[in-house]
């Protein structure tokens, strides 16, 4: 490819309304362009980039028996309602009528595809275990498109789908997947990729996990133990937090006059956070009844872990009504007559001496425990863990917080869509079962940006050898130069019959504006061929990312350049 003859303009300037370097680097150096937000049209180089990726992932799926099929775009809104999702899935998903009248959606993932394609008749028991997976357009009407291709409204993703007639069977399968996701990565050039436990959310499923790309500018909060190895998102992470006795005292009411806050009754009573109990006011999306929720004061409620273990839709209870019984501000557990759900976080269990409100109007109460001064049935976790909390595999208090952009999902959906869509399988007995399934995604654009946002300078992006547009960036400079053009020219001819990956600029431009577009396009081996070098009698090979720079002879130039590309796909791709 002759880089004087490629569709997308590279530029210096930082475009606006940009915040994160991929976005940047990749519109600057014409790899993109927005058409609304969260849709972008990607150039030549981009869509190699994503190619690549994608037939990455294609050989890891195909070693896993997968059989790859190709799902719809539009579907009947009709298999959404089987699933029971349809109601369920709010705005994000988009919803129109054909000519004929019928409900439409737009696919933003295809579970229910999958289930429709394989249901029918009931297969018998040794037609299972098998996996199909695709390449397809999703459209997600994403409130929050930010980031260029981190996070979009039309994307492309490989999603593939398992079927298995045990639990065991599908976790056995699961594990390959998961080891399969790892070699993925690591051949896109990106090994520090990490698996972490997740929430489910809308996919449904016991057992999840996300593979994150450790970056600052990621949106996911990813939980460690550097001691143990434990991963979790912040939506799934147990919090676990060891609550010091300080010495029973009996339950006082005392007057705090305008003090509703936790910070501001600390520090009129002279009390640390932590040992105060706070109630936290939700109400359910579709009834609008209260849910209260005690916990530790220094805490904060994780709202995911709070929505599954509610099993509805939340939200934060911004206006209470005086009928609810509800006393903003001065809420307690003790003598608490209020139209409500009542939960007890684990942050609690086992404290003493807590002050709590008095569900009066300027007034509180020292010296709770729980048990002791109103009987709790049960506790539950809820609460959002910090760094420096108990890791809760290892019980040292580890726990790290770092954040984290999700390249992939995994999930064990068990018979969420079969059983309300009718997939079965006849078993040796005789009789009928639901099918169990396993889910698996990677999103192609989000993981080339992601790969960008770790691997650049401040030039440019320095792709993987395994993905890159092109494996080298041959510059001629001075091409004017019949001597310059004819070495140039022959060069470019000989590598590509060689098989190796060209981009060619042979522009009369200066040697700023070339070495800028070189580093914009991130191609992992540059050669440069000008008067200097031929007076040495030969080009010069460098690496983008600065590791090494020489001089190979004219005539063996082809050779050595082969050679460096081969070692680099190597050292990439030699992975167990």
């Amino acid at each position: 490819m002759k880089i004087a003859n490629m569709v997308g303009d590279r530029f210096r300037e930082t475009p606006a309304d940009c915040q994160i370097a991929s976005q940047i680097l990749m519109i600057r150096g014409g790899y993109m362009k927005q058409v609304a937000n969260g849709i972008y049209t990607l150039t030549m180089p981009a869509r190699r980039i994503v190619r690549k990726i994608e037939q990455i992932i294609r050989e890891e799926m195909d070693a896993i028996d997968g059989q790859e099929v190709l799902f719809p775009v539009v579907m009947s809104a009709d298999i959404w309602h089987e699933s029971g999702r349809y109601e369920k899935i709010g705005s994000e998903m988009a919803r129109f009528k054909d000519r004929g009248g019928n409900d439409m959606v737009l696919g933003m993932t295809h579970e229910e595809a999958s289930v429709h394609l394989v249901r029918g008749t009931a297969k018998p028991e040794s037609a299972y275990p098998f996996m199909i997976y695709q390449f397809q357009t999703k459209f997600r009407d994403e409130p929050r498109a930010r980031g260029g291709l981190i996070r979009v409204r039309e994307f492309t993703m490989k999603d593939g789908y398992s079927f298995h007639t045990s639990q065991e069977d599908l976790e056995k399968y699961y594990d390959r997947a998961y080891r399969a996701y790892e070699r993925i990565y690591a051949r896109c050039g990106v090994p520090e990729v990490i698996a972490v436990k997740s929430d489910s959310g809308m996919m449904g499923g016991s057992i999840s996990h996300e593979f994150m790309l450790l970056t600052d500018i990621g949106e996911d909060t990813i939980v460690t133990c550097p001691e143990c190895g434990y991963r979790s998102n912040m939506e799934a992470a147990d919090c676990v937090v060891e609550n010091e006795s300080i010495g029973e005292q009996p339950l006082t009411k005392v007057a705090t006059p305008e003090q509703k806050t936790i910070e501001e009754v600390s520090a009129f009573l002279g009390v640390k956070p932590e040992n105060t109990c706070k109630a936290v006011v939700y109400q359910e999306n579709l009834t609008d009844k209260y849910i209260i929720v005690f916990i530790r004061g220094d805490l904060e409620v994780n709202e995911t872990k709070l929505r599954n273990f509610v099993g509805c839709e939340i939200h934060p209870a911004t206006e209470i009504t005086a009928e609810s019984g509800i006393v903003k501000g001065f809420i307690g557990p003790v003598n608490l007559n209020a139209k409500a759900r009542v939960l007890f976080d684990k942050s609690i269990e086992g404290a003493d001496n807590m002050v709590i409100g008095a569900n009066e109007e300027g007034y509180h109460c020292k010296g709770f425990k729980p048990g002791r001064d109103i009987k709790v049935d049960s506790y539950c976790d809820v609460a959002k863990t910090y760094a420096g909390a108990i890791c809760p595999c290892c019980g040292k208090k580890t726990i790290n917080i770092s954040r984290g952009i999700e390249v992939g999902n995994i999930f064990q959906l068990g018979t969420k869509y079969s059983h309300s869509m009718g997939l079965q399988f006849q078993s040796r007995d005789g009789s009928l079962k639901d099918v169990i399934m396993g889910c698996y995604g990677i999103g192609l654009g989000r993981l080339c940006a992601s790969v960008c946002e770790v691997r650049h300078d401040d030039y440019g992006p320095i792709w993987p050898i395994t993905i890159a547009p092109w494996q080298v960036h041959l510059c001629a400079m001075r091409p004017d130069k019949p001597e310059v053009k004819e070495a140039a020219d022959k060069l470019y001819e000989t590598l590509q019959k060689m098989g190796v990956e060209v981009l060619y600029d042979d522009r009369a431009v200066s040697a700023g504006v070339m070495f800028s577009d070189a580093d914009l396009l991130g191609v992992p081996v540059r050669v440069v061929v000008s008067p200097k070098t031929l007076g040495r009698g030969a080009v010069e090979v460098s690496a983008r990312d600065k590791s090494f720079r020489e001089d190979a002879a004219l005539e063996a130039a082809p050779e050595r350049i082969a050679a460096i590309v081969k070692e680099m796909l190597d050292k990439v791709n030699n992975i167990d």
